[in-house]
This record gives structure tokens, sequence and C-alpha cells, in this order.
């Protein structure tokens, strides 16, 4: 008689009781490994692998030990299957016609402890398939009846398991807020209300370093502590628990846990993503809709955040300082808030005059060849000819790595990976210190209107300067004629140290006074700087000063 190896393949539904040093699993091994025993003159041989699922259903065969037991039989190291009952393979009709096709292939069989037939017989068969289906019928109930259980206690506005929301921490059959992690949620609809755009609070949350929660499961493994993700934010924003609410299918029930966002507001935010899902769709949309979003930064290193408001049906765009968004019971007074297409349009057209000023491509290239100045000039030329094309917004954000302002000037970086790519050049063959454009940077304020004016707008003389350097001219004189600077002082109704901080003034090139006068002078070049600055007394000593503005 040949030997039979056997396997014993043990389940249990619920983790109730696993954690004990002998559960039920091990129990059902006991009693098969005492079956098997008792068919040694059968020549039963117990194999000593263990194939254990616990805390797993049977309506799937989606379990580790089923798996790995099923590709032992496969491989043939599996003669026969020792089970208590039927359902504890599977409660599913489907799966186990899967499974006996599998065993049959394999020349593999399967008992089971408590219920004796014989399945090479049609009887045996009907019985089997019978007793199976009574199980899948009784799994499908139970299900039932859990529905049921869960729906109810909904109503009621329990909390009833599952993976805790964000902000929250379980207890018992309600939620308690994690005050720690509430604050995130409540920056999250602050900033969705300030930006009105979930891909902007995604940048905004990771600019921020703001993490997803650290989870572990049962099995030891760790997901989470990553960067939000777009779904990750959209499902926060639409999750009715955060205003105190259950909700079961499509209907939303009073919970009876504490709200973190006042059910008016969550109100609101849903209305906005209704708006924003509503828009019309016969265009698509811009594919940046504020290209130089986590590009611009002020003079202290705040960066700059999209931002937008509504004004007679129109959306007006603003990039806005993020001190403005994380800190709204503060006053900023030096904070920046500038209308986003004018920002954007000066930049373009700094670029432009950058990209098409005579010799270019020669500074652009370093060591060019003679061969390849013109093929560099015609891409220079496509280059800009796509500034000013549909695509204008996803060149824009390509190019410029960043921009940075400070009262009176900008200094935009371009990207060199994303230049060299369009020129098909080497990244390293480029002039590092060429791709930093410096430009002229005021704003002008009609009203409540605020206009940009960079580059190469028209200038605006700086008129406070050109008063002190009248000025400045006007005491020397005075000195030269013998006046003392207490009796200039006196008509002039200043203090004498004002005339002495002023006097250097009058020395200025005459170049330099020219610039000044036409409004061509560096951004940099203000009163402040001329007084608290030891101004050599050589004019090309100065002019070289002042080109370093």
């Amino acid at each position: 008689m040949g030997q039979v190896r056997c396997a014993i393949y043990t389940r249990k539904s619920s983790e109730e009781g696993l954690e004990q040093q002998f559960n039920s699993l091990h129990a059902q091994r006991e009693a098969y490994a005492a079956y098997v025993a008792s068919q040694k003159a059968e020549g039963w041989v117990l194999l000593p692998e263990a194939y254990d699922d616990g805390g797993i259903s049977g309506g799937t065969l989606e379990r580790p030990a089923m798996q790995r037991l099923l590709t032992d039989v496969d491989e043939g190291r599996v003669d026969q299957i020792v089970v208590y009952k039927i359902d504890r393979l599977t409660r599913s009709l489907a799966d186990f016609a899967k499974i006996v096709a599998r065993l049959d292939a394999a020349g593999a069989s399967f008992v089971s402890v408590t219920q004796s037939f014989n399945t090479a017989t049609s009887m045996g068969r009907l019985t089997l398939n019978m007793l199976l289906s009574f199980a899948q019928f009784e799994r499908e109930i139970t299900a039932e009846r859990i529905r049921d259980k869960i729906a109810a206690s909904k109503r009621k506005g329990l909390w009833m398991g599952g993976n805790v929301p964000l902000g929250y921490r379980a207890q018992g059959r309600t939620l308690a807020i994690d005050e720690a992690e509430a604050g995130v949620i409540r920056q999250i609809y602050a900033l969705y209300r300030a930006e009105g755009s979930i891909l902007t609070v995604r940048e905004r949350m990771a600019d921020l370093g703001l993490r997803t929660r650290v989870r572990t499961a049962p099995d030891g493994r760790v997901s989470g502590g990553g960067p939000f993700g777009r779904a990750h934010l959209h499902h926060i924003l639409t999750n009715p628990v955060y205003a105190g609410r259950i909700r079961h299918r499509t209907v939303v029930h009073d919970g009876q846990h504490p709200a973190i966002i006042s059910p008016e507001e969550w109100d609101a935010v849903q209305r906005m993503l209704a708006e924003g899902a509503a828009r019309p769709r016969g265009r698509a949309p811009a594919a940046f809709a504020s290209p130089l979003a986590g590009r611009i930064f002020d003079e202290t290193g705040d960066r700059l955040t999209p931002s937008h408001s509504r004004k007679n049906g129109r959306r007006l765009r603003y990039y806005i300082s993020s001190r403005l968004v994380n800190d709204r019971s503060g006053n900023h007074p030096d904070a920046w808030r500038l209308p986003a297409p004018e920002l954007e349009q000066g930049v373009i057209g700094r670029l432009r005059a950058w990209l098409t000023a005579p010799g270019q491509a020669s500074r652009f290239v370093r060591d060019p060849r003679a061969d390849e100045m013109q093929t560099v000039a015609t891409r220079i030329d496509a280059l800009v000819a796509d500034l000013d094309g549909r695509h204008a917004a996803v060149l824009l954000r390509a190019l410029v790595a960043a921009v940075r302002i400070a009262p009176g000037r900008m200094e935009i970086t371009v990207a060199a990976e994303a230049l060299a790519g369009r020129l098909q050049v080497a990244p390293d063959r480029l002039d590092a210190d060429h791709l930093v454009l410096a430009a002229p940077f005021r704003i002008r304020r009609r009203g409540v209107e605020t206009r940009v004016l960079l580059g190469d707008r028209p200038a605006e003389p700086d008129r406070v300067l050109i008063r002190n350097l009248m000025k400045a001219r006007d005491w020397f004189a005075a000195l030269t004629r013998g006046e003392s600077y207490t009796e200039i002082a006196a008509r002039e109704g200043v203090a004498t140290q004002r005339i002495q901080q002023l006097l250097p003034l009058a020395f200025l090139a005459p170049e330099i006074v020219q610039r000044i006068a036409e409004g061509r002078q560096p951004v940099g070049l203000t009163t402040e700087w001329l007084i608290t600055t030891d101004l050599p007394v050589r004019w090309h000593d100065q002019r070289v000063l002042v080109a370093r503005l």
C-alpha cells in the first residue's frame, strides 16, 4: 500500500482568541492529527507543514495558508487535505469547484473528519454540493444580518469601526478628537477655502512638510507617512465625519462624536467642490491655473501661494504670501498680494526680452562651435514663439526655477535642465551665471487696482532721490560761498546732520546722475543706499559700485 501524504488545513473566521497560547486552530490541528494517526494502516502520513488561516473569511480563496497549500498540491507534495468540515475549505460553491478541479488535476483528494461521504460516486458529489450550498447560504444570511446591524447602529450615530479617520482616535463605539492631528484637518479645510483648488492644497501641504498618518497593520506592515495625495485630500474634504456626522452608503446621519469642522464650514466646502466639478466642459482647462505656484519667494524667504477671489462673476487670481494663509489672525503689513496674470505676463515678457537680446546664443553655451551657433539661435526663436503660444503656461512653469521678489527688484532663475532640453545641449555647457535675470519691479496702485511694472516698462524717476540730489548740490554751492552748516540748516529748516548725510550726493558721477534723472538707475540705488554707503571719490569707482546693484 502506497504512502498518502496528508496536509491539515485549519481556519477561523474571526481573530477572537487567536492571541492565546493554545487557540482554536491548535485544537483543530490536534484533532485532525489524531484522525490521521488512526488511519496509519491505510498508509496515511502527516506532513509537518502547518496550513493555518486565522481571522480570515471562507468567502474568498485569497488566504495565505490556502494559497500555500494549493501550490504544494500543484507541485505534487500533498496527496490528501484533511479538514474538520467542508466549509473550512470554502463557503463558496464556485470556489469549491475550482479547488476540486485543481485536486483532480494533481491526483489529490480531501477528507472531512466530521462528514463521511465518497466523492467518487454521483450520490457523494450531490451530497457534497448540497452541503456547500447550505454553507454558502449560511454565509450570505450572516453577512446580511451584519449589514443590517451596521445600518441600524449608524442611524444612531455610532462609529462601526474600520480605519479611524485622521484627526480622531477610536473610543469604543464613538470617536474622540486627536488634537495634534485635528490641527492638520483644520488647516486642510482653511487652505481649500482660501485656494479653491485641491492641487494647490496638495502643494501647500507638501511645502509645509505635513504627512499622512503612519498605520501599522495586524501583520506588522507599515503604511502612510507620505505626502498627501489629491484623492486623499478629496476624501478628507468630503468626509462628513469631520462635521460630526456618520455616512452610511448615500445617507448621512448625525453622529455621537464631536466635530472638528463646523457643519456650516463643511457645507460651504461641499458647495465649493460642487461648483468646481460643475465648471463648463466646452474647452479643456489650462494645464496650470497658476504656473508659478511654488516658485515665487519674497525677501523674507516666504513662499507666495496662489489664491483667488470673485468679483462680478469673474475669478481674479493672485499670488499671496503664505503667512497670510497660515496666520490669519496676525497683522502682516509686509506681505505680498500680486495679481497673477500680470505677474506671469511680466515674467514671460522678461524671458522673451532676455532670449531675444543680440548675441544671446553665444552667451548661453560655453565654447560654442561655429556650426552649432545657427542651430542654437533657431531653437531660441522656436522657444520664443512657444512663449507666445497656447502652451505658454506649461512652458513658463518648466523654464522658471524660482522667482525672488523684493521691494523694487525681481530675480528670475531659469531652470538649466529645461533650457538645455529645448536647446538640445548638455546642461553643464550652459553658463550658470547667465541664468539669473534681474529686473526692476514696481507696484502701482490706482484705487483698488494693482498694476505690476516689470522690466522694460516705462521708467518712473525716483522723485525723492532727484530732490535730494538737487538739495545736495545747492548746499554744496552755499558752502563754497562761505555759508556754514549751521546757517544752511537754519535757512532750510533741517538738522545739520541731514546736510552732512546728503552732501556726498553732490559728487556723483554725471552718468549716474543722468540715469537717475531718466529713471534708469538700478532698483537698489536709493537715497538710503547712497547715504549709508561709503561712496568712492573717483567717478569710475562709483560706476563700478553702482553696477553691482
